[in-house]
């Protein structure tokens, strides 16, 4: 298994946004990012930090439910993208 990367909510933004996630209604807290997937469409909030997201945070927002990014798919937008 590998581990994740200390990624900020400002950092994992940018990268779903250079993977076609939009963005959606901004709050105090942090974005709504929208993505569709053929005829669905899979919504997340990221919380707007500079400090690097808590890993149960990151998991939650790159799990099956919200993203579905998964860890891989973190590490692929890394080494695409960069941070």
């Amino acid at each position: 298994m590998t581990s994740l990367p200390a990624v900020s909510g400002i950092e994992l933004i940018r990268l779903l946004k250079s993977d076609g996630w939009q963005e959606g209604r901004h709050s105090t807290h942090g974005r709504t990012l929208i993505k569709r997937f053929g005829d669905r469409i899979r919504v997340t909030f990221v919380p707007e930090k500079s400090k690097p997201l808590p890993v149960g945070t990151l998991m939650a927002i790159l799990g099956p439910k919200q993203t579905a990014v998964g860890r891989r798919g973190l590490q692929a937008l890394i080494d695409k993208y960069g941070l």
